[in-house]
């Protein structure tokens, strides 16, 4: 592909991440990705075979950059703080978005888990992978005596996971990071963190 190829590429992915992440898959058209990256309609069926190829192509891309955000995160420091700086930085990106748009992952297993199985199965995997990096980290930090090791890590994971979710989906209701911040200080309660 041309550079200039992969620049109209990159800028309907980028304006689709956009209205995708505010809007919902389902109420973002393709005139209006059209109109908002000054694409003509033949670039666009160019890269991609319709909105369904462009939803799964941003979700790919958006998958990439949390597997990255998680890997930094959670491996600097020890185990423990590692965990610690992952609820901080969530709090921070969200913080950083205004509290508009929330989780396109979450977003997405919302609008789409009863009528898409292709955006669903693909999500599920995103998930799956988000909760096994934080599974490895919980038992690591177990492991070093950072956190309550009753429970097994995975089901640990899992409660952390669907706790931020839901943290940052009031965050994003009631555009203020209150619900949020008061889920992660009780995350660090509950998982009885420590350094």
């Amino acid at each position: 592909m041309t550079r200039k190829g992969e620049q109209t590429r990159t800028r309907i992915l980028d304006t689709a991440a956009r209205l995708f992440h505010r809007k919902g898959f389902a109420a973002t058209t393709v005139n209006e990705i059209l109109e908002a990256s000054g694409t003509s309609k033949g670039n666009l069926y160019f890269h991609f075979a319709g909105k369904g190829a462009i939803g799964l192509a941003v979700l790919q891309r958006e998958k990439v950059l949390l597997m990255h955000f998680l890997d930094d995160v959670l491996s600097r420091g020890t185990p423990a703080e590692g965990l610690s700086r992952f609820f901080t930085e969530a709090l921070e990106k969200n913080r950083q978005h205004a509290f508009i748009g929330g989780c396109i992952f979450g977003n997405t297993a919302l609008e789409a888990s009863d009528t898409s199985p292709a955006y669903t199965d693909f999500v599920a995997g995103v998930f799956d992978a988000w909760i096994s990096r934080i599974a490895h980290q919980i038992e690591r930090a177990q492991q070093a005596g950072q956190l309550r090791d009753d429970l097994p890590p995975r089901e640990l994971a899992e409660m952390v996971v669907a706790t931020v979710e839901g943290g940052i989906m009031q965050a994003r209701l009631l555009k203020s990071e209150a619900p949020l911040q008061h889920t992660l200080d009780t995350l660090r309660k509950i998982l009885a963190l420590h350094h």
